[in-house]
């Protein structure tokens, strides 16, 4: 499930311009026409999000819930998620 709106899935995201980003538990997808720069994912956890590092989304540098916390800030749905797992 993305982050707590309508379900959507890879295939969907991919065809909409959305570049994925593997975890264990959860993976991230970004897609940078869609963003404004808020910085909340940024300043939400850097260890998983840190502009100019390559690839600048680690998925599992943190708790696949604190990456899905702080994908859930995202103003614009730049920045969704499916779990790979069941949701704890």
């Amino acid at each position: 499930m993305d982050n707590g709106k309508k379900p959507q899935d890879e295939q969907e995201l991919l065809e909409n311009g959305y570049k994925k980003y593997c975890g264990d538990r959860i993976d991230v997808y970004f897609n940078k026409c869609l963003c404004v720069h808020s910085g909340n994912c940024l300043r939400g956890n850097p260890a998983v999000f840190k502009f100019g590092r390559k690839p600048w989304i680690i998925t599992d540098a943190a708790d696949a819930e604190e990456v899905a916390r702080v994908i859930d800030t995202c103003p614009t749905g730049a920045l969704k998620y499916i779990w790979k797992t069941e949701k704890p």
